[in-house]
């Protein structure tokens, strides 16, 4: 495709809205004589007026250049060999041009084939990810006619997509999430493809499917998201049973926790949520219907050793063997599904006293009952005598605890007298 450059008056890319270190960066790597420009998301981000969640850098320099040029720079990745370069707690991801085989079909196990600014822009997934910005002529350059896929909000891959497709399923996951973000339309050759090549996702990373999962948990686009992943049929080949739950009438109250999270608990102001409890609002209410199904239609009440046996055998089943989460994150997420029972028990309360559990992870439960209570309006006052007894647990200094004195016995040896009774 030939190179098409947008000058300064053709297009509305705010420069001043660009990381400043992102922009230094680029200014010394331009300095020790080579290219770079600002890529993908933060390009296509930016021309749609939206806040960047990062900034991508791509160069001619090669990895080991790039860690001489900065010296707060780590190489990291076999697969995709990349430069990190730490500013206190950010990272700038700095890449170097590539070349790839676009007319394989083979799935890519590799991809450090150093090549130009045009090769690279052509292996990139989708057109509207294949923008360059050059800071120094305040340009934009387009190899792909991804400008123009922008202006017209429609979703095209680069290339053929039954071949982008199989090179790199996780591809199709990117897609719906661009759908869920932006809602723009998907071209009908790529959704042709997308629906004849979906059964390849079981080939992708389980560690990469997951991550793109919990990326757009957290965006704020989540419920169109699972929407679009079920409608297209990727959700019940990634995680089968959560899939097919999902189809169910009960399944539904699932969007209800994704709702909440987009909106209530997803603002510029607010910390994110921590990724156990994105968890935990697609597998409550799977842990309730199994509960109700085996417990409750009874009519008996499981104690808290039954649900923690429920909680992880729900947590193993809906993530796979072949899609396992992390251990730490697992028995976070498992807490956070068995204190609701504690903190909502499905017996009447005896005693009107709440008892503040010594676990690390309670105010993850808290914050998850939150969630429900903003579902459930009944449980509002529930939730504020949870949030109290916690602050009071936590202004109450922990008492000191004597240390008991030993009694000393006379030794049988002792020439001493025993005392007088």
């Amino acid at each position: 495709m030939q190179q098409t450059i947008y000058l300064p008056g053709e297009h509305s890319f705010p420069l001043e809205q660009v990381d400043k270190d992102a922009l230094y960066v680029m200014e010394k790597l331009r300095n020790a004589g080579h290219s770079c420009y600002l890529v993908g998301g933060s390009v296509r981000d930016l021309l749609l007026e939206k806040k960047p969640k990062d900034f991508d850098i791509s160069t001619s320099a090669l990895p080991e250049e790039i860690r001489k040029i900065f010296r707060n720079c780590i190489l990291i990745g076999r697969r995709f060999r990349l430069a990190h370069i730490r500013f206190g707690r950010k990272i700038l991801e700095v890449s170097t041009f590539r070349s790839g085989d676009n007319e394989s079909e083979n799935l890519i196990v590799r991809d450090n084939e150093w090549g130009s600014p045009e090769q690279d822009a052509l292996r990139r997934d989708f057109t509207i990810n294949g923008l360059f910005y050059d800071p120094f002529q305040h340009t934009i350059i387009d190899y792909v006619g991804g400008f123009a896929d922008l202006k017209q909000r429609s979703l095209r891959t680069i290339g053929q997509p039954f071949l982008r497709f199989k090179q790199d399923p996780v591809r199709m996951i990117r897609l719906l999430k661009f759908v869920a973000r932006f809602g723009f339309a998907i071209d009908p050759d790529t959704k042709i493809a997308m629906l004849e090549c979906r059964s390849e996702i079981t080939k992708s990373s389980s560690a990469r499917v997951l991550e793109e999962l919990l990326r757009m948990l957290e965006s704020g686009a989540a419920l169109p998201f699972f929407e679009q992943l079920s409608h297209y049929g990727l959700l019940q080949l990634i995680l089968p049973s959560f899939g097919e739950f999902l189809e169910k009438p009960e399944g539904q109250d699932i969007y209800s926790y994704l709702r909440e999270v987009d909106t209530t608990f997803h603002a510029p102001h607010l910390p994110p949520l921590d990724r156990s409890i994105l968890l935990a609002c697609l597998l409550y209410p799977f842990l309730c219907k199994r509960i109700e199904s085996r417990y409750l239609d009874r009519e008996k009440i499981p104690h808290l050793g039954e649900i923690q046996q429920e909680s992880f055998a729900i947590i193993d089943e809906i993530f796979h063997e072949a899609f396992r989460i992390p251990r730490r994150m697992k028995y976070m997420l498992a807490s956070i599904l068995i204190s609701q029972y504690r903190l909502t028990p499905l017996e009447k309360r005896r005693s009107s006293r709440l008892r503040v559990p010594q676990d690390p992870d309670f105010l993850l439960a808290l914050k998850f009952l939150d969630i429900r209570a903003c579902i459930e309006p009944g449980l509002q006052q529930t939730c504020e005598e949870w949030h109290e007894a916690f602050k009071n647990v936590q202004e109450t200094p922990a008492r000191k605890r004597r240390r008991r004195r030993k009694r000393t016995t006379p030794s049988p040896t002792s020439n001493k007298p025993p005392l007088a009774s």
